[in-house]
């Protein structure tokens, strides 16, 4: 019998390419470089890899700006490449998936090239064209500035809900989307088993194209009230679904911001638009809003609890969920979760077992697994990120200094995970013989994937949970979140046919003791090399996080 839920046993492995390995030492990570790095990632037990954008492009923004959908960039290499690194990625047994972007391509894709030199293109409605003498509305992009920009020799602008250089696809044109899915599928004919789809909840707009009350000292405001999941989406995401992916046994991961929780069983249930979606709920507690950096909050472990919790259930309840605590558009988890005198390597497990043993699928991002941390910038010039320098001048734009523009853009950063790779301690880490694309952090002479014991602990992880006596609670488990703990404390349990798994990790730089029976347990995994525990208490030292089995009296297989 099919398996149709095959994906919820996978462990996903998300590689930045142009920042993991460097196969040909001109500075920028490659194919080639993925696939001499595949032992590793068998060695770390990973069961498939996503692979960011490697299309061509002109890397505006960093691939995320496809000229061609069906190429692959020069600077990765060649689609022979990728043939390759398909093909021995299969036989190590680690599947493939790609980055889908179809919101928006680049300026310089055919399609838009052809709409800019004839007004009377058909291809002007694959994009959102409107004529006017100034600026149809006030709505401001994703990246900052307008969502409108003219044309050089027309009283016409076109739409982009991020940069310039994005223009959005016009989703309401049927002969755009045929276009769109014959690629999808000629994509999933190649032997990939699914896609992450990016930005796919921006696809509708409200067609009145209204303006809205301005929310920044620029006069604009943000368009994601009118351009995200709005009424209607559900039509082009089940249409998106039966053409392509329906057809194929194939995974499919949205990056589905801005829909509430009470449509989530739309996207996931089981006749949902997608296999999975990321909640960015939990992780974006540290800012108001994910394009705002400047509006920080002074968030607790308690607000973050509640919010993984009810992120959880509400997952659980409609479907499956996929589980991280950094991508490529977020900074590094243990210097956005961790107090800094804090940061150890003991901390960064910590962080992987509180996140990892959630019901759904796990991702890991490119050296999380080393516990890798934020770089530190002195100017704004040593930023590639487009999002980064938006932030720095719009928050000087709102009043703050230069000094606490730089902090704001130094801690959210997107730049921070996107530092190239520390393989070893040699100049450039191993990652590159010549200066790389974008500058190494200062930590990875002492920080990288030789005997690195953050490394060894998430195999331990992964073994766990794809292999060990618990594999089954881990995977198919329910989830409770537990009650009787201190607020500091993240405690959950997963159970499946009697079985129990407890977690309990202490996310605060203080001492923390929770309720707990000595004789129950079983010790499964632990973050710190000790446990000090008493007859009915366990005390956790901060940022430290233990997995017990709990120990049935009467086990009875009915043998």
């Amino acid at each position: 019998m099919k398996d149709n839920k095959w994906w919820e046993k996978e462990v996903i492995y998300q590689i930045y390419p142009k920042s993991f390995k460097d196969s040909n030492n001109d500075g920028i990570g490659d194919i080639q470089g993925i696939r001499e790095k595949l032992p590793y990632l068998k060695e770390l037990g990973i069961t498939m890899i996503w692979i960011c954008p490697i299309f061509t492009s002109p890397m505006v923004d960093n691939g995320y700006d496809i000229s061609d959908f069906e190429g692959i960039n020069p600077e990765f290499g060649t689609m022979a490449d990728f043939d390759q690194l398909l093909e021995e990625a299969n036989e190590l047994g680690i599947k493939v998936i790609l980055d889908l972007v179809i919101n928006h391509t680049s300026d310089e894709h055919p399609w838009f090239q052809a709409a800019l030199k004839d007004q009377e293109s058909p291809y002007r409605d694959y994009y959102i064209f409107k004529e006017g003498k100034t600026e149809p509305n006030n709505w401001r992009s994703i990246f900052g500035g307008s969502v409108w920009e003219k044309l050089p020799d027309e009283e016409v602008y076109y739409f982009h809900a991020f940069d310039k250089k994005q223009p959005d696809l016009n989703w309401e044109n049927p002969v755009l989307r045929q276009e769109l899915y014959g690629m999808i599928n000629r994509w999933l004919e190649k032997g990939i088993v699914g896609f992450r789809i990016d930005s796919i909840t921006f696809i509708k707009k409200d067609q009145d194209f209204a303006s809205l009350p301005a929310d920044g000292v620029d006069g604009l405001a943000s368009c994601k009230s009118k351009t995200r999941n709005r009424p209607g989406i559900e039509v082009f995401l089940n249409e998106l679904k039966k053409e392509t992916f329906e057809k194929y046994n194939c995974v499919t991961v949205g990056e589905a911001p801005g829909v509430p929780y009470e449509e989530y069983g739309d996207f996931i249930g089981d006749d949902g638009y997608f296999s999975m979606i990321f909640d960015f709920n939990y992780s974006d507690i540290d800012v108001e809003s994910g394009s705002d950096w400047f509006k920080r909050t002074n968030w607790t472990t308690k607000e973050f609890k509640e919010k993984l919790k009810q992120s959880q259930e509400v997952l659980q309840a409609n479907g499956w969920g996929a589980n991280f605590i950094e991508n490529h558009d977020q900074p590094r988890a243990v210097s956005k979760f961790i107090k800094p005198e804090y940061q150890t390597d003991e901390a960064a497990k910590a962080l992987g077992m509180l996140y990892f043993f959630l019901r759904g699928t796990p991702f890991i991002y490119q050296a999380q697994e080393l516990g890798m941390q934020n770089a530190k910038r002195k100017t704004i010039d040593q930023f590639n990120d487009i999002s980064s320098i938006d932030n720095y001048y719009r928050s000087i734009q709102e009043g703050f200094t230069p000094e606490e523009a730089m902090s704001f853009v130094n801690h959210r950063s997107r730049d921070n995970t996107r530092t190239p790779f520390p393989w070893d301690d040699s100049q450039y880490g191993g990652f590159s013989t010549t200066i790389p694309w974008l500058a190494m952090t200062e930590e990875y002479p002492s920080r990288n994937a030789q005997k690195n014991q953050v490394f060894t602990h998430y195999q331990k992880m992964i073994e766990l949970r794809q292999q060990g006596a618990v594999s089954d609670v881990l995977i198919k488990g329910r989830i409770v979140f537990l009650e009787n703990v201190p607020d500091n404390v993240v405690a959950y349990k997963r159970e499946c046919n009697g079985i129990e798994v407890y977690s309990y990790t202490n996310l605060s730089d203080t001492e923390e003791l929770i309720p707990f029976e000595k004789g129950l347990f079983e010790l499964l995994l632990n973050s710190h090399d000790d446990l000090v525990s008493e007859e009915n208490e366990l005390k956790l030292h901060p940022y430290q996080s233990v997995l017990f089995k709990k120990i049935n009296e009467v086990c009875d297989n009915g043998n």
